[in-house]
């Protein structure tokens, strides 16, 4: 049987927010933001699975509302807590494996699409499709992976929101670490260096 899910907007600052999420269930089944309120909504409907139905709702619920506060919360560069289910049961075995590294990543650091595919498994183009047709942004952050010499590689929202959301979110940090993402060991570093980068460009 067809599970209807409400998809709600939300024009916040000079940002449209879009959540597509069941209510009931309290479970988000696509993200999306960006400047143009169409191209966003366009964007999270392309991500929907096929199978379950969708209704634009006027009035925003509760839980959408506090999914809102949350993506508006990491577009600010402030570190949060998703503690909401995310539908993964519609997304690839790689898709969750990508998706597992990348959220590793921890705020104020970039990871290379290469350093991200060592650990899930595949190559750097293939983490480069799941990170621009993944349906959760900005809670998957494909902001922090960047080509292997620090140029900021792809983003569906336009590079120059690719580095925005970096400096939002770069906290001064000068030098790389090595975290345990999925189990291995993945090298991160400070989103300065992709920064320095583009100042260059």
């Amino acid at each position: 049987m067809s599970r209807l899910i409400s998809v709600y907007s939300k024009r916040i600052d000079e940002v449209w927010f879009e959540v597509a999420c069941d209510d009931e269930c309290e479970r988000v089944f696509g993200t999306n933001f960006g400047s143009n309120e169409k191209k966003v909504l366009q964007g999270l409907l392309g991500c929907l699975p096929k199978d379950i139905q969708f209704q634009q709702s006027a009035k925003i619920s509760a839980f959408a509302e506090h999914v809102f506060d949350v993506l508006k919360n990491m577009y600010d560069g402030q570190e949060v807590s998703v503690d909401f289910d995310l539908a993964m049961d519609y997304v690839s075995e790689y898709t969750k494996k990508v998706m597992k590294v990348t959220c590793a990543i921890p705020l104020g650091y970039v990871a290379s699409y290469g350093a991200v595919a060592k650990v899930a498994g595949g190559s750097a183009r293939a983490v480069g499709r799941v990170m621009a047709t993944h349906p959760f942004p900005p809670i998957l952050p494909c902001h922090r992976v960047v080509a292997y010499d620090f140029t900021l590689g792809g983003y569906g929202g336009g590079l120059a929101s690719k580095a925005a959301f970096l400096r939002r979110e770069s906290r001064g940090f000068d030098s790389e670490k090595e975290i345990l993402a999925a189990g291995k060991k993945l090298v991160v570093f400070p989103a300065e260096f992709a920064l320095k980068k583009v100042g260059k460009a």
